[in-house]
């Protein structure tokens, strides 16, 4: 009797242990976040003890490099969490070489970090940069100072961890491979072993804290993980690296993974209105982006009524002053929407200023037209409809026409869920809504994209390495919406100062002064904006004022260096003025990826 009694006392002990482990709350998001501090920290006294130390030794150029590499790697291991919670400080820890501009304060604040100090080093110490090589590695050491500071202090989230890991892994696609964080060591791929790396770290301590039982795709992510990182391992020669390969194989599959999982332990997706949806398996997959992001508030969103009224109006001259005249005079959709012009003819004859740009994808760019004057399509409508050298009509006067029209009242009507009379604000959200639609990522690059290999041949591929490599066009053209506005966020939009000649032989300078023109700032002068290179072989002739008629032009203009590097002045160029030494048979590869990237026709 005792023996059972003592068997029953054991069981019951045993099975108190069991409900006590089964019952042990999962470690908390927070080991995260002190993981995170700790990375910090380890940066923060390798910058002090090892990077200043050599730089205030008169230590060697290569040893400094390596010291500056190793310094790269273990910031690395926490740019996803620098990058999502502390935005504005990344820009200044690992931005590019260039002045930061706020425009509206009409204030430029010089670059620090990482990449000026790459400047500094690479190929070598001009010994007469010490100095400011020791004041970087302070001004690094106090931004890590406030970065520890900031992490401490905050909290995390499962959902915000797992968002941030997502864009890293997209970030690593857009940015990381295609040199534009690392331009001259070009140590890019390297350093995206270290990325995933830590992406496989980071999701092995949040997977920890979320209840689950998807134990097969842990395993299967981890298991993706090392075959990236040994991909790069062994390919890390930038110019030869398979990006292609590596983002069909690699990148997407993870990217595919870390949103299954997201989806089966129901963590939810993060809302907080950015052009790439949270909630998008990949960068590639289709409705990836929302059109809508960048209207004026929330009345503006596009719907299928808006779409159909907004295509009706583009094409009817009602909205020009002599009736004569309609958007899609200028923009064409057999040329993608442009007109195939050096410049577009003007209302009154002769030519206006710049060249009719693509209306294609123009909706996911943060500030329309060459110049970036206007913030949205619904003021870039009425900025074209009232300009004289275009249609020089008004709103107010195509409202009243429009009203008389029982079509279009019934239009209007069914679009904006209203019986009013037409207004103004309508037919700019029609005509914007329209243009929205135009973003419809089918070209054979997005079929390939997405799984089907058929779709690019072996000269294209070589094209798209070169695009994402060697050439550097995908440090300015970012994947996938091949435009200036930058990933992973994709909520800014970039313009550049190229050194575009007035003339196809490069002899004389264009004296268009772009962005300047809008906001006298030094770095804006001859600046304009980054278009997309979707439907570029449709788009012809190219730049702002139409100077090159074919893509070779064009190909060679950039394989130079720009204006600085065909011998025109352009102090604040910001395309890297070194010819690509591109050999024709690359050029001819270039050209074939960029022929890829038109759309399918309906």
């Amino acid at each position: 009797m005792k023996k059972n009694a003592a068997l029953f006392t054991l069981l019951i002990l045993s099975l108190f242990t069991s409900l006590q482990f089964c019952n042990k709350p999962a470690p908390s998001v927070d080991v995260i976040r002190e993981e995170v501090v700790k990375e910090i920290e380890t940066l923060q006294l390798f910058i002090k003890d090892s990077l200043q130390y050599a730089a205030d030794t008169d230590t060697d150029s290569k040893t400094l490099q390596t010291q500056f590499e190793k310094a790269r790697s273990s910031y690395k291991q926490v740019e996803w969490a620098i990058e999502y919670f502390m935005p504005t400080t990344a820009r200044f820890v690992n931005g590019p070489a260039l002045d930061e501009l706020e425009i509206e304060e009409n204030t430029a604040f010089e670059p620090e970090g990482f990449q000026v100090i790459e400047e500094l080093i690479y190929p070598a110490l001009d010994t007469s940069n010490r100095h400011e090589l020791i004041r970087q590695y302070k001004i690094l050491q106090s931004t890590c100072e406030r970065m520890k500071n900031h992490f401490s202090a905050i909290s995390f989230t499962e959902a915000q961890v797992m968002d941030a890991l997502r864009l890293q892994v997209h970030r690593i696609t857009t940015l990381g491979i295609t040199g534009f964080d690392n331009p001259i060591a070009l140590n890019g791929i390297t350093e995206t072993a270290w990325s995933l790396q830590s992406v496989d770290h980071y999701f092995s301590l949040l997977q920890k804290s979320v209840a689950h039982n998807n134990d097969k795709e842990i395993t299967t992510l981890h298991k993706q993980l090392q075959e990236a990182i040994r991909f790069c391992k062994q390919q890390h020669h930038f110019e030869t690296f398979d990006r292609a390969v590596f983002i069909t194989k690699h990148l997407n599959p993870i990217s595919l993974t870390l949103y299954n999982f997201q989806v089966a332990t129901k963590i939810p997706f993060i809302n907080d209105g950015r052009p790439f949806r949270s909630d998008a398996p990949t960068l590639f997959a289709a409705n990836s982006f929302d059109v809508n992001t960048f209207i004026p508030s929330p009345e503006y969103k596009s719907n299928a009524d808006k779409i159909k009224l907004g295509e009706r109006l583009f094409y009817d001259p009602v909205l020009s002053i002599n009736n004569k005249r309609s958007c899609g005079s200028c923009h064409s959709p057999e040329k993608a929407f442009t007109d195939g012009l050096v410049t577009s003819v003007s209302l009154n004859g002769g030519f206006i200023k710049r060249n009719a740009a693509s209306l294609n994808y123009a909706s996911l760019q943060h500030g329309q037209f060459w110049d970036m004057r206007r913030p949205d399509l619904e003021s870039q409508t009425a900025d074209v409809i009232a300009n004289k050298d275009e249609m020089h009509g008004s709103l107010n006067d195509a409202s009243v026409k429009l009203q008389q029209q029982v079509s279009y009242k019934e239009l209007f009507s069914k679009a904006f869920q209203s019986t009013d009379s037409i207004k103004a604000w309508q037919i700019q959200n029609a005509l914007a809504s329209y243009i929205r639609s135009l973003a419809v990522f089918n070209s054979r690059f997005d079929d390939y994209m997405n799984g089907d290999s058929s779709q690019l041949n072996k000269e294209e591929i070589s094209g798209m390495n070169l695009f994402l490599g060697k050439a550097k066009c995908g440090t300015c053209h970012f994947l996938p919406l091949f435009n200036g506005t930058v990933p992973p966020s994709f909520s800014k939009t970039e313009s550049e100062v190229l050194g575009t000649p007035a003339n196809a032989s490069g002899t004389i300078e264009d004296t268009d002064k772009g962005r300047y023109d809008q906001h006298q700032m030094p770095q804006l002068f001859r600046a304009f904006k980054t278009p997309t290179v979707r439907n570029i072989s449709l788009t012809a002739p190219y730049m702002h004022n139409g100077v090159y008629k074919t893509l070779e032009e064009l190909v060679e203009f950039y394989n130079k260096g720009g204006g600085a590097g065909i011998g025109l002045k352009t102090d604040n160029q910001t395309l890297p003025t070194d010819p690509l030494n591109l050999t024709k048979q690359e050029k001819i590869q270039l050209v074939a990826f960029m022929q890829s990237l038109t759309d399918m026709t309906k």
